[in-house]
């Protein structure tokens, strides 16, 4: 492993000196590293490194192939876009954690065995968890605390997975699950749906993210979903489930974004449908489809953090978050609102932008297996992905009525990492060779045909026409919308009335009858068996040896010194000896 460096390691360690340095320095310092992690990764070899052997078991820590380099790739851009845009930032805690939990989702792309990936996916959520509870405030600490909790629960799960598939197959290495479906492996892909926010397991991504601090959540929109999807592309790949739990959750994310009045949580919904492209994908298992996946991944990771960055300098300039609130931007924030709208017109698949050529060919994979239902379902998603994401959202934003907020553009830096968002999802949207070229199997696929374009542009406008007629009856309201988090919610409140009044009084009885009741008959037992002991046991002994020491003393006597007596009583032990063994065997 000489020739090797993880760069997990890089972000891990690299987060140590952070509280020490400070200014510019500092600032040279977050942005030297996530720099060395992409030349390491765009000059990582294909290979395996670090082979152990643990508890009889053979541990790889690294696995470098086409698939973990798509993934590393995105990871460290992003991770480098995301520490610009934190950069303001003083207080060295969120870049600490930051960096923690970019290194742990490296780990788990490059891990080569489940105990492995195991370590590294429980550090993404207490690491992702502190950008939750950065920010303060009851309601961030209690959503972080339900998002830890959830993790926990869920890396409980897989951990119970792991244990079950290695004692099934006899290996811990990380690779695709072939053959029966045992309950090893079914606990695994739980525990990986639950990071992907496959509903029911999503509430945890639409209660956290809008909680977390700005910058927090742009490095939350980027990971744990996609560790999520590299880890079902590693292991589940054609698994036919995986289609129409995909499906699902393209429809779902976009019709819960629908009832959505904050703008994060509105992005958090479509997080939810986005993946599920990536999920169906999987799940159709194909090359195109796995590449499909793959790159939508690569390029969802670009224009999310877009969104949320432009979302999150609306926040950081106006203290508000919900679209009621807000209006009348456009005046004094215009670069954010064209860099705003490059990330949507890139997650609405718009010719030229990202999305156009990487969502196309998850839809493209699926109507090439032959699944009509699928290509309607996907289809349709991304209609409402662009009625929410790209019109509504920004005309409640940044223009609708005017609220006369004191509004002006965010700090440079933050400006500076939507801007190289921006011009990433415009060029792979326009060259998208170099992105093709990276992914897992060779691409078969061209975006730009005319019926493509026909077909696309055709969805937009309609959709757009749609807006316009439906203007009022989309406008946001003021409520709170509720997800499948009502029910661990309800769930825990009952829990705990359970543990304080039903429980508690159980307990309380129980100590009552034992203080009543127990106790003193215990007592009373123990100063019974305390007078046995002194009288009758201790008795016993102390007579036995006392015996035992006169009968010494009486021996002792015979101990005359003389040779001869002792060898005339040899003499008469072995007559006696010898008689009791003739009348006995006689």
């Amino acid at each position: 492993m000489t020739d090797f460096v993880h760069p997990a390691l890089l972000f891990i360690l690299g987060a140590l000196p952070i509280p020490f340095l400070n200014g510019s320095i500092r600032k040279a310092y977050l942005l030297l590293i996530p720099i060395l992690a992409i030349l390491t990764v765009l000059t990582m070899q294909s290979g395996s490194y670090g082979a152990a052997s643990f508890i009889g078991q053979e541990i790889l820590i690294a696995k470098v192939d086409k698939l973990s380099i798509v993934f590393a790739t995105v990871f460290t851009i992003m991770a480098l876009i995301g520490t610009v845009y934190a950069l303001h930032l003083t207080r060295p805690g969120q870049h600490g954690a930051a960096f923690v939990y970019v290194g742990s989702a490296l780990g788990v792309v490059f891990a080569g065995d489940y105990l492995t990936l195991y370590l590294f996916w429980e550090g993404m959520a207490f690491a992702s968890a502190y950008l939750v509870f950065a920010q303060g405030g009851r309601q961030a600490v209690a959503a972080g605390f339900r998002y830890l909790m959830v993790h926990i629960t869920g890396g409980v799960v897989l951990l119970g997975g792991v244990i079950l598939h290695g004692l099934a197959t006899g290996s811990l290495l990380l690779g695709p699950i072939e053959g029966g479906m045992g309950v090893g492996a079914y606990l695994i892909l739980a525990g990986f749906m639950l990071n992907a926010a496959v509903p029911p397991l999503n509430a945890w991504l639409t209660d956290a993210y809008p909680e977390a601090t700005v910058t927090g959540a742009v490095f939350m929109s980027a990971f744990t979903t996609k560790t999520a999807v590299y880890v079902l592309a590693r292991t589940f790949p054609g698994t036919e489930l995986l289609v129409w739990l995909g499906t699902a959750m393209a429809l779902y994310g976009v019709i819960y974004a629908v009832l959505e009045n904050d703008c994060r949580r509105l992005l958090a919904y479509h997080i939810v449908s986005q993946v599920g492209y990536m999920v169906a994908g999987i799940g159709i298992g194909t090359e195109m489809a796995v590449n499909g996946a793959s790159s939508h991944a690569f390029a969802h990771i670009l224009y999310k953090a877009l969104l949320f960055m432009g979302a999150g300098a609306v926040i950081h300039v106006t203290g508000r978050r919900k679209l009621t609130e807000l209006g009348g931007l456009y005046r004094t924030m215009p670069i954010t609102v064209a860099l705003y709208m490059v990330g949507a017109f890139a997650i609405s698949a718009f010719p030229f932008f990202s999305g156009f050529v990487t969502k196309s060919m998850v839809i493209a994979a699926a109507g090439q297996d032959h699944r009509a239902l699928v290509v309607v379902a996907l289809t349709m998603a991304s209609s409402g992905t662009f009625l929410h994401t790209g019109l509504k959202l920004p005309y409640y934003m940044f223009f609708g009525v005017d609220r006369k907020l004191e509004a002006r553009e965010p700090p440079r830096n933050m400006l500076v990492a939507m801007g190289m968002a921006a011009v990433l999802c415009i060029a792979i949207g326009v060259f998208p060779q170099p992105l093709y070229a990276l992914l897992p199997y060779p691409v078969d696929f061209e975006p730009y045909t005319g019926v493509h374009l026909t077909e696309s542009l055709s969805l937009l406008m309609f959709t757009a026409l749609g807006f316009v007629l439906f203007l009022r009856a989309l406008e946001p309201e003021n409520t709170i919308s509720i997800d499948t988090d009502w029910f661990y919610r309800k769930g825990a409140r009952l829990f705990m009335w359970f543990a304080e009044k039903p429980l508690a009084r159980y307990e309380k009885a129980v100590s009552n009858v034992t203080e009543t009741a127990a106790l003193p008959f215990l007592h009373g037992t123990a100063r019974a068996g305390l007078w046995i002991d002194l009288t009758g046991v201790d008795a016993v002994v102390n007579g036995v040896a006392r015996s035992i020491l006169r009968g010494g003393g009486r021996l002792r006597r015979l101990q005359t010194g003389v040779v001869t007596h002792y060898a005339l009583a040899m003499i008469a032990g072995v007559i006696a000896a010898a008689v009791v063994f003739a009348v006995v065997w006689r």
